[in-house]
């Protein structure tokens, strides 16, 4: 019991300051969280940039796909990854990609809910949950997770309700001024097993892009 005291005593120093830089995020709404991830780039209207992305399978069929297409947004809520030749047996690897892309269109099929704060990668994060608007037998809710220091969705994780999940971990980067999304993996378990990563290629920003890219894409 003493060497327990002492070893306590020992400790507390140093979770003090531990906690000391760590102060503790304050609550706030769901809506305000989507609006700061939206007011990132205040000056970005528009932007299209090639992606890139190497799939491989981890169960049958054990293929690996690669994937090339073009990536495209419009303020105030069009985004769409529109990729140049999809197999068959990919069609829903493009989904997932589309999926992050705009919080500001979250709302449409979805409620979006504040789901407190947790500690991811060393640092303290916000938490929300995207669950569909019509009850779905497929999907029951996603979790995004949002870094208040940049207010960038680092992560996206989506849960089936056959117990599967998909999670989607972004990397960013700045050009032209601008904070871009610059990687992204995915780690998928859901109806088959496989991971993904894509890159980002040179951004054209505040470019005319037609509506008929966003519906066609559909």
């Amino acid at each position: 019991m003493i060497a327990r005291l002492a070893l306590v005593l020992a400790l507390a120093p140093g979770l003090l300051a531990l906690s000391a830089q760590r102060p503790a995020l304050r609550p706030m709404t769901a809506t305000a969280i989507v609006d700061k991830m939206l007011d990132r780039n205040p000056g970005l209207t528009s932007y299209r940039a090639r992606v890139h992305v190497t799939t491989r399978m981890l169960s049958f069929p054990f293929l690996s796909p690669t994937l090339d297409g073009t990536s495209y947004y419009k303020r105030p809520s069009k985004f769409v990854v529109v990729f140049d030749r999809v197999p068959a047996y990919a069609a829903g690897f493009s989904k997932i990609f589309n999926n992050v892309g705009d919080p500001g269109a979250w709302s449409k099929d979805n409620v979006v809910s504040y789901a407190g704060t947790r500690v991811w990668s060393g640092r303290q994060v916000y938490m929300l949950t995207v669950a569909p608007r019509q009850y779905s037998d497929i999907l029951a809710y996603a979790h995004a997770i949002v870094d208040p220091a940049t207010w960038e969705l680092v992560e996206m994780t989506w849960h089936y309700r056959d117990g599967g999940t998909i999670s989607m971990r972004q990397w960013y980067r700045r050009e032209n001024g601008y904070d871009v999304l610059s990687e992204q993996s995915a780690e998928i378990n859901f109806r088959v097993r496989a991971s993904s990563h894509a890159t980002y290629g040179k951004y054209h920003m505040n470019v005319p892009i037609s509506d008929t890219v966003f519906t066609g894409a559909k």
